[in-house]
């Protein structure tokens, strides 16, 4: 789920038209809401209320009756619906392994790869700061 709350929606959606995807229906169709965000003073303080953030969601239900859910942050409906499709598939004894190959793997690597260029774009910003201390008296 988290492989594809990174990914972008038309991505999801272009992995998608390679299945011949079964019958489904919108169990509940795309709909925005908030969250509150939660924070812990050092990691383990007392918790507190840091603000909100939007979220979509959705779910799917297959006509073999397997059910999806999708959340995101964001206002992006169209891929919370699209992930719980993905996510009710994934259940499916029948489509389970082709998701798995054709739109969640490929997207994986994709992120690793975005990753590993953001990682390199950090890591040429590192400074290093070497103090000398002089022994003079």
């Amino acid at each position: 789920m988290a492989v594809l709350a990174h990914a972008e929606a038309g991505e999801i959606a272009a992995r998608l038209r390679n299945l011949s995807l079964p019958d489904h229906q919108d169990l509940r169709t795309p709909e925005n809401g908030l969250v509150m965000l939660r924070g812990r003073v050092g990691g383990d303080g007392a918790p507190f209320n840091l603000g909100e953030a939007t979220v979509s969601r959705a779910a799917v239900r297959l006509a073999s009756g397997e059910v999806g859910f999708g959340y995101t942050l964001g206002r992006d409906g169209e891929k919370a619906r699209l992930i719980a499709l993905c996510d009710a598939l994934v259940q499916s004894g029948d489509f389970g392994g082709a998701v798995e190959r054709e739109i969640i793997a490929p997207l994986r690597e994709q992120l690793m790869i975005r990753r590993e260029r953001a990682a390199a774009e950090t890591a040429a910003t590192k400074v290093d700061f070497y103090t000398m201390v002089r022994g003079e008296g």
